[in-house]
């Protein structure tokens, strides 16, 4: 096997929406039921990814609003971004639109790898943003949205494994699987 390759993601969204519990879940395997606002953590972890080894830096940012400026160092070096809003809040999905922004004029760039993300799918008696509005954005987007709950570990490694894939494509590096039947499995 080669060498691991090292990577930088960076996960953003609003105040509350479990960027922290979604990397603490990955990284630590447990949730945390306290909400302690981020600062600004970051976390290391190695992800076997299609047969490679990725060592993987997560910068863990601090709660971004509409009216807060994106530190350069937060988009500076990163690869992949990851962009949390939580089903139960419309406008932490409506200021992912802000912060999407902020990110693409930081890195002076008009795309980005973007994995959307729609935490706390649990609590989906509460939800106010459905699968279909997400989708619509991430199609507009040209990146990719999962649905996930921190709390139950749902699909929080599915997250950062589709992050990776997002930044392989977009450096060319990602080799399609094929069945054997000619088809891409993506």
């Amino acid at each position: 096997m080669s060498p691991a390759k090292a990577r930088k993601l960076g996960i953003y969204g609003v105040r509350g929406v479990g960027k922290s519990s979604i990397v603490v879940q990955y990284c630590e395997n447990h949730f945390a039921d306290n909400y302690y606002p981020t600062i600004e953590n970051t976390f290391n972890k190695v992800i076997k990814y299609r047969n490679q080894e990725y060592a993987c830096e997560i910068v863990d940012t601090a709660g971004q609003d509409e009216y807060s400026i994106l530190n350069s160092k937060h988009a500076i070096g990163i690869h992949g971004y990851i962009l949390v809003y939580s089903i139960t809040s419309k406008q932490s999905l409506d200021l992912c639109r802000v912060i999407r922004d902020k990110i693409l004029n930081s890195t002076g760039t008009d795309w980005v790898p973007i994995v959307l993300v729609g935490n706390k799918c649990d609590l989906n008696s509460q939800r106010q943003v459905t699968f279909e509005d997400a989708s619509n954005l991430a199609k507009e987007w040209n990146c990719v949205v999962v649905e996930a709950s921190a709390k139950q570990n749902l699909n929080v490694g599915k997250v950062f494994e589709v992050c990776l894939g997002e930044v392989e494509k977009s450096e060319g590096t990602e080799t399609p699987k094929r069945s054997s039947g000619g088809c891409l499995i993506f």
